[in-house]
């Protein structure tokens, strides 16, 4: 497995994935942790009642933008059986970023990269439309997935497909093409694929955590003006 390690995320020269650029004065960090309590009042088997919550946080708030969920401990999963292993296990912790934003928001590349795959993962609780790009960073090579996104955003990419920084490349997805989520992009760095294609767990279970952490770091790198929140 590749070793994040040899790569000073520190220093990472990304360019704004969304504009206007993630700040602290329009983006607010969204809970969605099992001890959040205020999710308990939420059907979770319902798109439109967590769509609401969503949009009536942002709206108190005033804020264009929402985020969060690295490493967090979700019930949410439970309302997907893509997220079951048919023995009664569940996966609960979220291993990228999600942003949470208006249907067809662009998304912009942030860094040069090449179209590793790309696929449709329409499952209910699934990424929809779902593209994995690959990079390579100071001798580094790593991937980044978007997930959530339009049926559009496939149309005419291919494999190998060269793309540069600050290029968009996609957009976000409405709740009827996107796995039936409240409208947002998930975001993962991938440090080795392990010969998947297309799709990657954005979810694993908690005795997976360890593995999982050290092979998909903290995406907050790539939003310089939200690190310190």
């Amino acid at each position: 497995m590749s070793q994040p390690t040899l790569l000073d995320w520190r220093a990472l020269n990304s360019q704004p994935m969304f504009l206007p650029e993630l700040n602290p004065n329009n983006t607010l960090f969204l809970d969605f942790s099992a001890q959040n309590v205020s999710l308990q009042l939420v059907d979770l088997q319902s798109t439109e009642a967590l769509s609401g919550f969503i949009t009536d946080m942002m709206q108190q708030s005033g804020k264009c933008y929402g985020y969060g969920g690295y490493l967090e401990d979700r019930h949410i999963y439970r309302r997907g059986e893509v997220f079951k292993d048919g023995v009664g296990n569940v996966r609960n912790i979220h291993l990228g970023i999600d942003v949470w934003a208006a249907a067809n928001t662009p998304v912009f590349a942030p860094l040069d990269a090449t179209v590793h795959s790309f696929a449709n993962n329409d499952a209910l609780g699934d990424y929809g439309p779902t593209i994995i790009l690959e990079h390579n960073v100071a001798g580094q090579k790593f991937y980044t997935l978007y997930g959530h996104l339009t049926l559009q955003s496939l149309h005419g990419l291919r494999e190998g497909q060269k793309l540069d920084a600050g290029v968009e490349f996609c957009r976000i997805g409405n709740d009827r093409e996107n796995g039936q989520w409240p409208t947002h992009l998930h975001f993962q760095i991938i440090m080795d694929l392990m010969g998947k294609s297309g799709d990657f767990p954005g979810v694993c279970m908690d005795a997976d955590k360890p593995f999982y952490k050290h092979l998909c770091p903290d995406p907050i790198v790539f939003f310089k003006q939200l690190q310190a929140l």
